[in-house]
């Protein structure tokens, strides 16, 4: 048997799913069909993939599900307008600890920005951050050069899930189900912060302190300190993340950032500035 089995690799690596019986008559096997279909069976799983019915096992530290959920509800920005805001939410997959915070967009530098700031809370990063197909992360296939700079800079590495998977990363998926049907209902807002010390409340209270039956009807809480011991340190100096660009000033001498506009000194008016925002400040200078 061990001298027909890279014949049956071979056939596998192309064909995953060939049955044996037809393994049988490609690589001349003449003995019992049998003894060949249990060496197939052992095979097989490793070129067939995971099934999206087996439960994966999670070591701790390994790995984190990121995801932006658009909760359906208008939060005030200020200046009575009202805008429907993303909310990044990462869960780790060993011991269930959800985290979140609400971002001003769905761009590359408000994402990472929030990302740092989750990963800053926990004070370590886990070996592979898996996200879906977000446009600003991973739109076409892989990772845009902003996401993997940003996750070069922490020493791990970007996961994305293939196209049209949303089980992939189904922990997190299901999370903010959890979120709409548990947390939003019957709350009002003040603002994107409001938004997220509220949300921050209810996670410490409640759903990281349920007993979670798939972790050894253990707390999220309680598992959370294993699952930072195997987690790698971050970088002692911050990685670049938020907004920036560089414009030059109009006459009206206002720029606009995420839809808002901003003014500055009319005395830089038709020189270059450069804009930079975070989570919580705009900064405009001019260096000339």
């Amino acid at each position: 048997m061990d001298a027909f089995e890279p014949q049956i690799r071979a056939l596998l690596r192309e064909y995953p799913t060939m049955p044996a019986t037809v393994i049988a008559q490609r690589i001349g096997w003449s003995r019992s069909l049998t003894v060949l279909k249990d060496r197939v069976r052992v095979i097989r799983p490793e070129f067939r993939g995971v099934d999206p019915a087996d439960r994966v096992i999670y070591q701790p530290g390994g790995c984190s599900q990121w995801d932006l959920w658009f909760p359906d509800y208008r939060i005030p920005v200020g200046h009575n307008q009202l805008s429907m805001l993303p909310v990044l939410v990462m869960t780790l997959a060993f011991s269930r600890y959800r985290s979140a915070v609400m971002i001003p967009s769905r761009q590359g530098g408000d994402i990472l920005a929030g990302m740092w700031l989750l990963l800053s809370q926990l004070g370590a990063v886990t070996r592979k951050l898996v996200w879906d197909r977000e446009s600003a992360i991973g739109g076409k296939g892989k990772p845009t050069a902003l996401a993997a700079g940003f996750v070069g800079s922490l020493g791990t590495r970007l996961e994305l899930a293939p196209p049209c998977d949303p089980e992939y990363k189904g922990m997190v998926e299901r999370n903010n189900r959890f979120f709409e049907t548990s947390f939003l209902p019957g709350r009002h807002f003040a603002s994107p912060a409001d938004f997220t010390a509220q949300f921050d409340r209810w996670l410490a209270d409640y759903a990281n302190t349920r007993v979670v039956r798939s972790i050894g009807d253990r707390r999220p809480c309680d598992v959370l300190t294993e699952d930072l011991a195997q987690m790698a340190t971050l970088p002692p100096s911050a990685p670049q993340v938020g907004l920036s660009t560089r414009v030059r000033l109009g006459r009206d001498y206002y720029v606009r950032v995420a839809g808002n506009d901003y003014s500055v000194h009319p005395s830089v008016i038709g020189r270059f500035v450069d804009i930079t925002a975070d989570l919580h400040r705009v900064r405009i200078a001019c260096g000339e």
